[in-house]
């Protein structure tokens, strides 16, 4: 016993000592909650100014127009929002969250599989539910995301999750949703560090590349109608491409790249296909809407892809696509994308510049996601029946000077918004306050 005591007070102190733990998940909801007189912005387009929000039990019962509807909230917890804003809580796909801690370190690193491919490696049951990355990303609203591997070919089978979670178990909203495949760049630049020319160039690689591709799902099909005598996984994996059970995710860029993987999943069934990254989907925004594709938007505080493009194409493209009809939302991935996932709502921010509207723009990260990932039915807008997933703004959320939050909640569960970087703001405010004389 004096053994076990002596160890406890040392794990106490070390806790202590390390300066930080995870918070703690919030409880379950246990009782009504109203918010009243916030501008309520529902996620699909929708917005009421003078708003009156009820959740119960983790979901929303009532979305209403507080001036012309009264409600007995004497048995409810009220939280008065006037002057502020409610938004859905923001949802980030195609993301690394959780995968990652420091890049550096290689045993926090988990994000890819050895090998080509992997359509049944799962990343779920690699995300870290406390990571201290993933929790920062709660102060600036992103509250959902789509836990997606790195790597080879085919990189694996991804997940969605809510932020807040003791472990992967608890955190999960919606387990493997989708495989995710690299598609063969068309063009190619030389490794200028091996001497090699970097100019752009033909990959002379690619129609074998895509025959490779072709084989290998010529052979998932194959191996599903056999008597299955030897259990093949990566073949079992694919097997909800075909029935609609799971999505085809297709990381692309270039036109032609887009077009051809459009047409490889039409000619192999695939029931479901995204475009990921589709930096050239507007060139071919059409054939996306002919065939209901949507769009996983490539990050917008990038950099024009070719030397002819427009300056602002990145910023641009969402309005591009959009005005098309093709459903589009925003995902974060490339340099540093961990903790750019947290600059989301500011990439939608930047879209309202190049020609969306502020709920069109808020829709790229709110309903279309949702709708693109599965999830709308319960997450993604303000609506009555749907998760109590949202939070509440001092001001407009997709502009980094009024993103300020005072609330937010994941299944109706008040959250907490304290991160490891909170605690450092406020341990070095302290010391920068002037000293009583």
């Amino acid at each position: 016993m004096k053994t076990i005591y002596i160890k406890t007070i040392v794990v106490f102190l070390m806790s202590f000592s390390l300066g930080y733990a995870q918070q703690t998940p919030a409880p379950t909801q246990d009782k009504a909650v109203a918010i009243t007189g916030a501008t309520a912005h529902l996620g699909n387009g929708k917005v009421i100014n003078n708003s009156l929000i009820i959740f119960e039990n983790g979901k929303l019962t009532q979305v209403l127009d507080g001036t012309t509807v009264r409600v007995d909230m004497s048995k409810m917890d009220v939280i008065n929002a006037n002057g502020k804003h409610v938004y859905p809580g923001f949802i980030v796909p195609n993301s690394t969250l959780g995968l990652v801690e420091i890049g550096a370190v290689r045993a926090t690193d988990d994000d890819s599989e050895l090998g080509t491919w992997n359509p049944h490696i799962r990343s779920l049951i690699a995300y870290n539910a406390e990571s201290k990355i993933v929790e920062s990303m709660r102060p600036n609203g992103v509250l959902i995301g789509q836990i997606t591997p790195r790597g080879g070919r085919i990189s694996g089978t991804s997940s969605i999750v809510q932020f807040d979670a003791w472990n992967w178990e608890d955190a999960v909203i919606k387990e493997d949703d989708g495989i995710h495949m690299n598609w063969p760049n068309s063009f190619s630049r030389g490794r200028w560090w091996l001497g090699e020319d970097p100019a752009m160039k033909v990959n002379k690689n690619y129609d074998n590349q895509v025959t490779q591709i072709a084989d290998y799902f010529n052979g998932a099909k194959a191996y599903m109608q056999s008597d299955k005598a030897i259990k093949n996984l990566p073949f079992e994996a694919t097997n909800g491409l075909f029935d609609g059970s799971k999505t085809l995710y297709i990381h692309v860029d270039d036109e032609k790249g887009i077009t051809d993987a459009v047409n490889f999943s039409k000619v192999h069934n695939v029931k479901s296909t995204v475009i990921v990254g589709g930096y050239e989907a507007y060139k071919v925004a059409d054939m996306l809407k002919k065939h209901n594709i949507p769009v996983l938007l490539q990050r917008v505080h990038s950099r024009p892809s070719q030397s002819d493009d427009d300056y602002d194409m990145p910023f641009k493209l969402a309005k591009l696509l959009t005005d098309k009809g093709v459903t589009v939302a925003l995902e974060t991935s490339g340099q540093m994308e961990r903790m750019n996932s947290r600059n989301l709502p500011f990439y939608a921010g930047t879209t309202v510049a190049h020609g969306l509207t502020k709920e069109q723009a808020l829709q790229l990260i709110t309903l279309n996601p949702a709708k693109i990932l599965g999830i709308d039915e319960n997450y993604g807008s303000l609506e009555a029946g749907k998760s109590a997933t949202l939070f509440i703004s001092e001001g407009d959320a997709l502009d980094m000077r009024t993103n300020i939050i005072t609330h937010a909640f994941i299944d109706g569960r008040l959250i907490s918004l304290d991160t490891h970087q909170t605690e450092l703001w406020e341990r070095y405010s302290e010391k920068l306050k002037p000293k009583k004389k």
